[in-house]
């Protein structure tokens, strides 16, 4: 079992940067490829960026390319994602993902994630 917990949200102006983390527990954070995931209001959840195990490979939807860093820090068991100039349809609760035990690559489907946090709210003021 992993417990996820994000943290780092809050209200940011536009242009601005923030960055969110998320450390799990429960098991080894370097065994799963992790995931982020945003939902605003009224909107479906949908794909922010992934990282694979090693932290070798990344990806990120097109909304964020450019903007947006995923990392990991597998000592500290703890993913980050690093926002950067950040728009108000960035607004959203952003919650991280752990995928299957040992998969290697990146996953960009929810359901290929076996784990979820509960979610952190960022707000960018326009």
């Amino acid at each position: 079992q992993v417990q996820l917990v994000e943290s780092g949200g809050g209200l940011v102006q536009a242009g601005g940067s923030m960055r969110l983390s998320c450390a799990a527990s429960g098991r080894t954070n370097s065994r799963f490829p992790m995931g982020w995931f945003r939902q605003a209001p009224g909107k479906e959840r949908e794909f922010v960026a992934a990282i694979s195990r090693s932290a070798i490979t990344t990806y990120y939807s097109e909304s964020v390319k450019g903007r947006f860093t995923i990392s990991r820090d597998n000592a500290k068991n703890t993913v980050y994602l690093q926002m950067d100039s950040v728009k108000p349809e960035d607004t959203a609760a952003y919650y991280c993902a752990a995928g299957p035990e040992g998969r290697a690559g990146v996953l960009r489907q929810q359901y290929e994630y076996n784990y979820w946090g509960q979610g952190t709210q960022v707000t960018v003021s326009s």
